[in-house]
């Protein structure tokens, strides 16, 4: 009984590690959890730009089952990348708001495709349910970008503990987009500007959104009980 419940284990770790949208989910885990740690050094902001990179990479291979997604996708990853390392090498803050402003549309290709796989009217799969929980990082990031550009041109349109911030790390951003999409709502970083309260209010709306539809979705796979 033991070697079947091993064997078992075993094919579904092999079914699991097959699922291209589990890589990007694992990805993005990484990015998430890495963030904290290594975003105060300058060793620390390459293995950043390195997992932002595996998170490009994971996402085009995520949705790259058509010709036109792997080509929307690879035109908008690689100049991100590319303006991430001017960035670093270079030092100047104009890349870094191009890199962002790049990286926030490869964001919103790759969740919109991974939402219309999600969704779509079929057998609801593990690649799926990866594919579901890879979108809802992907929202939170997305946002981070956003609230990133929103800063490069509207200096203290954020305030942490009532100070106006002029920029912010990585870890802050990502703290603050994350609790605005779930309506956790911490209250130490404040929207204090018009345009920033209402991107607060549509990233709300989104993530509540997202998690009725994705709902429905999941009891729309199951046929009702015959009465």
């Amino acid at each position: 009984m033991t070697r079947g419940r091993l064997e078992a284990a075993r094919d579904t770790l092999v079914l699991t590690v097959r699922q291209r949208c589990f890589w990007l989910f694992a990805a993005l885990l990484l990015l998430l959890v890495s963030v904290p740690f290594v975003e105060a050094s300058p060793f620390g902001r390459i293995v950043l730009n390195a997992s932002t990179l595996l998170v490009l990479i994971t996402g085009a291979a995520a949705i790259g089952r058509g010709a036109g997604a792997t080509v929307i996708t690879v035109l908008l990853a690689l100049p991100t990348a590319a303006f991430l390392f001017l960035a670093l090498g270079e030092g100047q803050r104009q890349f870094l708001v191009w890199s962002q402003a790049f990286g926030a549309a490869f964001f919103v290709s790759v969740t919109s495709y991974l939402l219309s796989y999600t969704l779509r009217r079929d057998v609801m799969t593990v690649d799926k349910l990866y594919g579901a929980a890879a979108a809802f990082l992907l929202l939170g990031i997305l946002w981070a970008y956003l609230y990133a550009i929103l800063l490069a041109f509207y200096p203290g349109a954020l305030a942490m503990n009532g100070t106006p911030m002029t920029g912010a790390p990585p870890s802050t951003l990502l703290y603050f987009s994350f609790v605005t999409l779930t309506a956790t709502g911490m209250s130490d970083v404040m929207p204090v500007q018009p345009v920033a309260r209402m991107m607060c209010s549509l990233e709300m709306i989104t993530g509540v959104l997202f998690i009725a539809v994705l709902i429905a979705r999941l009891a729309g796979s199951y046929p009702p009980k015959e009465g």
